[in-house]
């Protein structure tokens, strides 16, 4: 198995880099899995909004241009979803139903052709007490999930996990016909 960089996923990753994405979110690359794949990223986001971080995220793509079995393809992806929601949202049961449709809206609405769909949300609620009785109750949203898709269309899953933080942090979705402009350096 060869461990070199393919043009496809060198493409991909390129046009990754150069998306723009919506002012709230601050992403970065991270030290990506070298064990899983010959080939991968790992990016990291946080939704920030009025200098209070509303929730983040992590996202792995692994890709093998052999192809895994267990995949049902050549690009694996993975992510990782913390979101504050208000206490009574953490505490309905109906939540971690709601968090996958954000999800399949999420892939759907960034055209994000996939397969191989699975995951688990979990809602957490906290109740704070002694020194740290004025935090209250809190709520969070937490998502897993991983899916294969084509290597070529890197940049619309991105995308697709992008809008799933955001959704998840509770942002308003851009109105259609919205363009998000590079900001001036």
């Amino acid at each position: 198995m060869s461990t070199a960089p393919t043009d496809d996923f060198d493409d991909a990753v390129a046009r990754v880099r150069s998306m723009i994405l919506r002012p709230e979110v601050e992403l970065a690359e991270a030290p990506a899995p070298r064990r899983m794949a010959p080939e991968a990223l790992a990016l990291t986001a946080e939704i920030v909004q009025q200098d209070e971080e509303l929730g983040n995220g992590r996202l792995v793509v692994l890709h093998n241009p052999a192809g895994e079995d267990a995949w049902e393809g050549t690009t694996r992806l993975v992510l990782y979803v913390d979101a504050v929601v208000e206490a009574e949202l953490a505490g309905d049961p109906l939540l971690p139903q709601v968090g996958w449709s954000w999800l399949e809206e999420s892939l759907a609405g960034a055209d994000a052709e996939h397969w191989a769909l699975g995951g688990t949300i979990t809602r957490v609620q906290s109740e704070s007490f002694g020194a740290m009785i004025e935090r209250g109750t809190e709520g969070r949203v937490q998502m897993r999930a991983s899916w294969t898709a084509d290597v070529a269309d890197l940049p619309a899953q991105v995308q697709a996990w992008v809008d799933l933080l955001a959704t998840a942090c509770g942002l308003e979705p851009l109105p259609e016909g919205v363009a998000v402009l590079q900001p001036r350096i």
